[in-house]
């Protein structure tokens, strides 16, 4: 996701999600129509404290989580496994099966 245009994501995201125009979201998190329509617009960008209190104005929560850790080796040797599988399967091919070769990020 594009840093610049997080916020402006999170904030449509939110109203939409809602169901509530700028106005009515301005109004419940006692901030003015224009700064919501900024923060949408991605020309202002919102604190952690000001997309909480916009969340919350719509009956949401702010969390922030880690995201889940890859074991690329582990997701390769099932990739690997299914390929393996896909070719032993009885079919007519018109050859063997063309995959991307997948390298490490460094």
């Amino acid at each position: 996701m594009d840093t610049d245009r997080a916020g402006a994501l999170l904030v449509r995201e939110i109203r939409a999600g809602a169901r509530l125009s700028q106005a009515e979201l301005a109004r419940r998190a006692g901030m003015p129509r224009s700064v919501i329509n900024a923060y949408e617009r991605g020309s202002r960008q919102p604190r952690a404290d000001a997309l909480a209190r916009i969340a919350a104005a719509a009956d949401m929560e702010l969390r922030v989580a880690p995201r889940p850790r890859v074991d690329f080796g582990k997701a390769g040797r099932i990739l690997a496994q299914v390929l393996d599988l896909a070719e032993a399967l009885p079919q007519r091919r018109r050859g063997p099966l063309a995959y991307p070769v997948i390298k490490r990020a460094a």
